[in-house]
C-alpha cells in the first residue's frame, strides 16, 4: 500500500507567498490569537494547510467589514464547533445587492454624445469621485456605470439646461441625505429586530433567521422613501405651482406706479374738497421692520432698496399663501 500524499508544510516566508499576506501581518495574527502557533522542529517554525486556510478566512472576513476583534470571536466560534456556515450566510445576505438595478458599461465616445457632445475631463472626474462612473482595468476609454438611472437622471437634468456642476453638487446634497435616512432605518431595525442576535456570535439557526429577516425588510426602505417622496412631491410642487401662479396673476394685475411728485404737505384745515380731486393712493404702504432684518435681506440680495423690497415682499406673499392653504386644507 502505497503511503498517501505527504501534507503541505511552509516556512513562513513561503506562507505569506501563499496567502497573500506579508511575514510581519502573519506574526501579528499569531500574537493576536487569530493565528495557530506553528510546529516548532529545532530552530525553524513549520506552518500548514490549516494555517493557509486560516490567512484565508481572516481575509475574506476583512473584505466583508469585519474588524479584527470580530473575527477573532467567529474563529473562536468556529473552534467550538459552531461553524461559519451561518454567519457567511447572514453576511452574503447583507452585502448582497440592495436594487434590482444592473451595471452598464460606457465608452468615453457614447458619454460625449449622451450629453451634448462635449469633452468635460473635469465632469468626468467628477463622476469618478461620486461613483456615478467607475474605471475598467486595461480600458482606458470605457467605464462602468454601477447605476445606469442614475446617470440617466443627470443627462435628462443637462439636457434641461441644469450645467453639471449643479447636478454634482445636488447629487452630494442629495446623498448626504439619503445616507442619514438609511442611517436611522439601520438604527431603527437594529433596536426594534436585530439586537437579540448581535453582542455575540450567533449560531447557524440565529444567523440563518437574521439572513430572512434581512431578505424580508431589505425593500421596505426603498419603499418607504418612494411612498414619502412621492408625498413630499405632490404636496410641495402644487404648493410652489400656486406661489408662481399667484406672483404672476399679482403682477399682471398691479397697477402701473404713479411717478413720483414732490413731496408737498397739505394743511390739515384745508382737506380734499372731492374724491374726483383727491390724489390717488400709493400702491404701497410703509411698515416698521427690525433694522436687523432689513440689514440679513440686504446681505442676501444687495444694498439696493429695489431687491430688498421685493424680497421682503415676496418672502412675506409665500408666509399668507401658505397659511391660506394650510387653512382651507384644516376646513376641509
Amino acid at each position: 500500500m502505497r503511503p498517501g500524499p505527504a501534507a503541505a508544510e511552509y516556512r513562513i516566508e513561503d506562507l505569506a507567498h501563499h496567502s497573500g499576506a506579508t511575514v510581519r501581518t502573519i506574526r501579528a495574527y499569531q500574537d493576536r490569537g487569530l493565528l495557530p502557533k506553528p510546529e516548532r522542529r529545532g530552530r525553524a517554525n513549520v506552518y500548514g494547510e490549516d494555517h493557509l486556510n486560516r490567512l484565508r478566512q481572516i481575509a475574506g472576513l476583512l473584505e466583508r467589514g469585519y474588524t479584527l476583534a470580530s473575527i477573532k470571536e467567529l474563529l473562536e466560534a468556529w473552534d467550538a464547533g459552531r461553524g461559519l456556515g451561518g454567519i457567511l450566510g447572514l453576511v452574503a445576505e447583507v452585502d448582497g445587492p440592495w436594487s434590482d438595478e444592473k451595471a452598464a458599461r460606457i465608452t468615453r465616445a457614447e458619454l460625449n454624445e449622451r450629453f451634448g457632445g462635449a469633452h468635460d475631463d473635469e465632469a468626468v472626474a467628477e463622476a469618478l469621485e461620486l461613483g456615478v462612473l467607475e474605471r475598467l482595468p486595461d480600458t482606458p476609454d470605457a467605464f462602468l456605470v454601477p447605476s445606469p438611472q442614475e446617470l440617466a437622471v443627470a443627462v435628462e437634468l443637462h439636457a434641461a439646461g441644469v450645467p453639471l456642476p449643479a447636478i454634482s453638487g445636488h447629487l452630494r446634497e442629495l446623498r448626504i441625505q439619503v445616507e442619514h435616512i438609511a442611517g436611522r432605518f439601520l438604527d431603527f431595525t437594529t433596536e426594534h429586530v436585530f439586537g437579540q442576535y448581535l453582542g455575540h456570535p450567533p449560531s447557524d439557526e440565529e444567523a440563518a433567521e437574521a439572513a430572512a429577516l434581512v431578505r424580508r425588510l431589505r425593500p421596505l426602505a426603498q419603499q418607504t422613501v418612494d411612498a414619502e417622496l412621492a408625498r413630499a412631491m405632490r404636496t410641495l410642487a402644487t404648493r410652489y405651482l400656486r406661489s408662481h401662479l399667484d406672483e404672476t396673476a399679482a403682477e399682471a394685475t398691479e397697477p402701473a406706479a404713479p411717478a413720483p411728485a414732490p413731496a408737498v404737505e397739505a394743511p390739515a384745515e384745508h382737506p380734499p374738497r372731492s374724491r374726483a380731486a383727491a390724489a390717488p393712493a400709493p400702491a404701497v404702504e410703509a411698515v416698521r421692520l427690525p433694522r436687523r432684518t432689513v440689514h440679513a435681506v440686504r446681505a442676501l440680495v444687495g444694498p439696493e432698496p429695489e431687491r430688498t423690497e421685493a424680497f421682503i415682499a415676496a418672502a412675506a406673499e409665500r408666509e399668507v399663501q401658505a397659511r391660506t392653504m394650510d387653512a382651507l386644507a384644516d376646513r376641509s
